[in-house]
């Protein structure tokens, strides 16, 4: 099959009989739903983006596995030059949609799982790696979208997954049969997971021997038997369905998601398996993904970051204040930020090495500085953008008002004259444009884009101490004291 089109990607998600719950009731026609279409629309991006992009070389690669042309987010990062291209198609992609575009948790996981089975393999002499390969290559010439599922709802923090009084807190095995297992959980705040055709699901901490009902990791169809997903809601998003909604809405066309995928007694045969049971080596999946994932982060943040600035440099603008020098400034000071984002996405890249697998992974080190610096540059970039554009962002009569005709004036003027006219900013720029993009602000600053841009850059991928964690075992402590001594002269004794 030729890489889908974006149409084509919509189309053949009515083929699936993926369950969706969202306020208490199960949503028949998801794909056209009004909260959810947005986020469906940036994935759509996706596949467009191989079309538009191809002469570039960014959103397409060829397979490893069939020497074919596919979608780069089906791909297995073959050189440094693969990851690179990765940070720049996700800033690309950012840049298009201001939002996110939901590939990029499978695209991560494929790797993590390519290099993982191999080395599961190699020890204890199972087939995973084989079976993921066969798997991947059905996804790469379907071009399918793949979410993948790591976070565990993790019940009592200060217990292990077997420890737990709920045992469904963990994803876990709870029968192993001759042709496959039967799991049972849940995984939270599944970026994309309603809008992919299957899923990878993962373990999400590393495990002791008692827990080796929860090392389990494996494929499963979206609309599997026993699976279902509760649509988590965001900030705002039920401007979505208010009649006729378009300004108020920031970003009409585009938007992310997230939801709890539950799994209630789901059969996997076998040939969908690729971990299960091997404890020691759950630790070591979660930890290659999330390197890669913290990679991402130096893309797709970017991006959106670039389109955040381009809005506040023109709610500046249609303020009057575009020539202020402490407009200037903080303008400047969300570029700087921005773009150390992305040295540090490409630096971890360009850094990269190859696994036994034949893969290649990023440099750890720098992944996990790039993800630290997430979880604290899009606050300030989004804090500087509010200052730039001022309190109208958020204290603004709605769309309705603005196209109200009640009287209401001493003259028979209607709300929505009197908002023109109170409402209007710099001379030559209609009211309208400038109401735009302070509620385009709103939207990614404090609305339902805020949850992909602010929240999850803090939180995705592991919270900031998990950075801090693997920063500090891989930051070679011991031998940049010997450097330090040497220069020093200190003798070791």
């Amino acid at each position: 099959m030729a890489l889908m089109t974006g149409n084509e990607y919509i189309e053949s998600l009515r083929q699936l009989n993926t369950r969706v719950y969202m306020f208490g009731e199960k949503i028949e026609n998801w794909v056209d739903h009004p909260m959810i279409r947005p986020s469906i629309n940036c994935v759509a991006a996706t596949y467009d983006a191989a079309a538009e992009a191809g002469e570039q070389g960014l959103a397409v690669a060829t397979s490893n596995l069939t020497g074919e042309k596919i979608n780069r987010f089906t791909h297995i990062h073959q050189s440094t030059d693969d990851l690179c291209k990765k940070v720049k198609m996700q800033r690309m992609l950012g840049q298009k949609t201001a939002s996110c575009f939901q590939r990029c948790v499978g695209m991560d996981a494929f790797n993590a799982e390519y290099s993982t089975t191999y080395d599961i393999d190699e020890k204890y002499g199972t087939g995973y790696h084989e079976r993921f390969k066969k798997f991947l290559q059905m996804v790469q010439e379907q071009d399918l979208t793949v979410d993948g599922a790591m976070t565990d709802p993790k019940g009592d923090r200060s217990k292990s997954p077997s420890e737990q009084s709920n045992p469904d807190y963990y994803l876990h095995i709870t029968e192993r049969r001759e042709d496959g297992i039967v799991v049972r959980g849940a995984k939270a705040h599944q970026t994309g997971s309603v809008n992919s055709h299957w899923h990878i699901f993962m373990p999400t901490i590393a495990m002791k021997e008692a827990d080796k009902d929860y090392a389990v990791s494996f494929a499963c169809p979206s609309d599997a038997e026993g699976l279902y997903m509760i649509y988590g809601r965001q900030a705002s998003d039920t401007r979505k369905l208010e009649e006729g909604a378009d300004i108020d809405l920031g970003n009409k066309q585009f938007g992310g998601q997230e939801a709890l995928v539950v799994l209630d007694d789901v059969f996997i045969p076998n040939e969908y398996v690729f971990m299960c049971g091997e404890w020691d080596f759950a630790g070591v999946l979660v930890e290659r993904f999330a390197g890669y994932h913290r990679q991402s982060y130096g893309g797709c943040k970017v991006g959106v970051g670039d389109v955040i600035i381009g809005a506040a440099s023109l709610a500046a603008e249609y303020n009057g204040v575009e020539k202020a020098s402490a407009v200037k400034d903080k303008l400047v000071e969300m570029t700087h930020l921005n773009e150390t984002l992305y040295c540090c996405g490409i630096a971890c890249s360009a850094d990269g090495h190859p696994t036994k697998a034949g893969n290649y992974e990023i440099n750890m080190l720098e992944a996990n500085v790039c993800k630290l610096n997430v979880t604290r540059f899009p606050y300030e970039i989004a804090r500087l953008a509010e200052d730039v554009a001022g309190g109208l962002m958020v204290t603004m009569p709605s769309e309705r008002d603005f196209k109200s005709d009640t009287p209401v004036g001493r003259k028979g003027e209607t709300i929505g004259e009197i908002c023109e006219s109170f409402f209007g900013g710099k001379d030559g720029v209609k009211t309208e444009s400038r109401m735009r993009i302070l509620r385009f602000l709103e939207n990614i600053c404090l609305g339902s884009a805020a949850v992909g841009y602010r929240t999850e850059s803090l939180h995705g991928a592991g919270s900031p101490q998990a950075q801090r964690i693997m920063i500090a075992r891989q930051g070679s402590f011991d031998a940049k004291k010997k450097l330090a001594k040497k220069i020093a002269g200190i003798t070791e004794e």
